[in-house]
């Protein structure tokens, strides 16, 4: 696909995709704009036709047309090559092996037969009294609303939709591979308000039917089977509708129910998506994560809701988003009971909404006696277990005291038992992992992109390269860019992607300066790459002490000792 790539992007002008989502206006050979990443009020988004790059001050988020739309869009990589290949009116499939082309048709049968069966369910919604006094009556759902999520109704009786489909052309292996037929090869659906699933770009991939009739033998909701479009460990409901309100709001709201989302959509509360009940994974978040970090969720709080919640803790710290918990008031069994009775209420429990921590410690405390050793044993063994799953050392102490506080014990007792139960093997391999990310935005470190940004620019500057390790930076993308700047030929040419959003930087923030501003500034930001670096040795190297004083071994204590000592010197000198 790298052919592929290549075309669209020599097809298209990035200023010209881009400014579909940002209004930009010329700044010399750049464009400007406010960034669509946060809610700037001067613009700091800059856009390189030479280079066709993009970079955004505000956020530190950069690079092509591509990682652009899958961010704003937030979609995956093949999604937005297939948006942006139909824009530049690229054949994808002349790029495809054999075994792709294979894939990608079927894909395509799949999404015609969704497509289809969308549109039949939406013709008979309007043509049956029965569904429109359900839909819009008794569930109280607008037309704008029904229209916005293509809402139908699934007739009741025979096999309408399979008679439907034969005459546009399908046969019964696409029915069946596009899940909407049953075992027998009839309609799946029959007497159901029809809710379609789509993906990030809007499509349909399959189905959700609620039934309308009351039928105690029959499921109340029911749902597309896993199809090769449609698996519920990767769907986000609402996602393509929600996407603008995610971005304007800079967080979202996950709940259980695909009717919830509708409900909260209609009444102006636009930021909310569902998933498959609590069954929240990796690739919910990292979808969701795409476009906004921040995510609360809605979930039941009774025990079911409390494991769901425990299991994403680790998930969220592995996705890297910010998790907090949404509770509804007393007597509102969901967002959308809450909704009917006053909207005002649902959108101040999703501003209440609490750190997932603060939440889940509160519930362990509710579900345990702390006035006995019992309960203290229990509520503290629950809430290190949880604690444990976090990366940042400050947050794990935090915590840990707030633990101490609630269940009026010592913090010394309370870490001596996350210490005991947590074997050094598996701090080892959660030290490593916390330490190793490979995208630059996000940190608190982006004078290393100032300084490597520098370094492009002048050739006594980049002889200051020379001077830095690969192991003094803080991620694998600017160790990349070190190792390329330190090898290249001056002047530069054939740039990495990382590289050029370094150049753009440097010529949008350090252009107006001259070359012995711009050498001294970079021999600062270098002497503040080694301090922190020596800083963060000196926290390894206590840490092993600490671990050293634990086991008594006091030959490796006083090694450490001197070590520590050495850096010392070098920090404070």
């Amino acid at each position: 696909m790298q052919d592929a790539k290549e075309e669209v992007r020599a097809r298209l002008a990035i200023e010209d995709v881009i400014g579909e989502y940002v209004e930009l206006k010329r700044a010399g050979r750049n464009f400007k704009g406010l960034s669509p990443f946060t809610s700037e009020r001067t613009p700091s988004f800059v856009v390189s036709p030479e280079k066709n790059i993009w970079h955004d001050f505000s956020s530190n988020k950069g690079g092509d047309i591509f990682s652009f739309v899958m961010q704003v869009e937030g979609l995956g990589f093949r999604e937005t090559l297939e948006l942006l290949a139909r824009k530049a009116n690229v054949d994808l499939s002349l790029y495809e092996s054999a075994k792709s082309k294979s894939i990608a048709a079927k894909k395509k049968r799949l999404y015609e037969v969704n497509e289809a069966a969308a549109h039949f369910f939406q013709h008979h919604m309007v043509r049956n009294k029965t569904a429109l006094e359900y839909i819009f009556k008794k569930r109280g759902i607008n037309r704008e609303t029904a229209t916005a999520f293509r809402i139908g109704y699934a007739p009741e009786g025979g096999n309408e939709l399979v008679r439907f489909l034969q005459k546009k052309g399908f046969s019964s292996q696409d029915m069946k591979d596009g899940g909407v037929t049953n075992r027998f090869g009839g309609d799946l659906f029959k007497g159901r308000m029809m809710v379609p699933l789509m993906d990030g770009g809007g499509r349909v991939i399959g189905f959700t039917g609620r039934i309308i009739a009351d039928d105690p033998n029959a499921p109340k909701y029911l749902n597309t089977p896993a199809t090769l479009l449609y698996d519920k460990s990767w769907h986000v409901f609402g996602f393509s509708q929600a996407k603008e309100a995610l971005r304007q709001r800079d967080y979202a709201v996950v709940v259980e129910g695909n009717l919830d989302v509708v409900s909260s959509w209609q009444a102006g509360v636009q930021q909310v998506v569902a998933t498959a009940g609590t069954a929240m994974t990796l690739h919910h978040l990292k979808t969701i994560g795409r476009i906004t970090p921040m995510i609360r969720l809605a979930f039941d709080g009774d025990a079911a809701g409390l494991k769901a919640t425990e299991r994403a803790i680790p998930i969220a710290q592995e996705a890297g988003v910010e998790l907090s918990i949404v509770s509804l008031p007393d007597g509102a069994k969901d967002p959308d009971e809450l909704i009917q009775k006053d909207v005002t209420l649902w959108q101040s429990a999703i501003d209440a909404a609490e750190p997932v921590l603060e939440w889940v410690l509160r519930q362990y405390a509710q579900r345990n006696d702390l006035a006995t050793a019992a309960g203290k044993r229990a509520f503290t063994t629950a809430a290190v277990a949880v604690i444990r799953t976090l990366k940042d050392p400050v947050e794990q102490e935090h915590y840990l005291k707030k633990v101490a506080e609630i269940s009026d014990s010592s913090v010394q007792a309370v870490q001596a038992k996350m210490t005991r139960e947590k074997t050094p093997e598996k701090q080892l391999k959660q030290v490593a992992k916390s330490a190793k990310t490979d995208a630059p935005n996000g940190d608190d470190r982006t004078y290393e992109d100032d300084f490597l940004a520098l370094t492009t620019m002048d050739a006594p500057t980049r002889a200051l390269l020379q001077d830095v390790r690969a192991e003094q930076l803080a991620n694998d993308t600017r160790r990349a860019a070190l190792e390329y700047l330190q090898t290249a030929t001056d002047p530069l040419q054939n740039l990495p992607e990382y590289v050029k959003i370094l150049s753009l930087r440097a010529d949008a923030r350090y252009a107006g300066w001259n070359d012995q501003d711009r050498y001294h500034e970079a021999a600062r930001l270098l002497r503040r790459i080694k301090d922190e670096y020596k800083k963060q040795q000196k926290e390894t190297l206590t840490e092993a002490l600490r671990d050293a004083e634990e086991n008594g071994d006091e030959a490796l204590m006083r090694e450490l000792l001197q070590k520590i000592q050495a850096l010392n010197k070098e920090i404070y000198s």
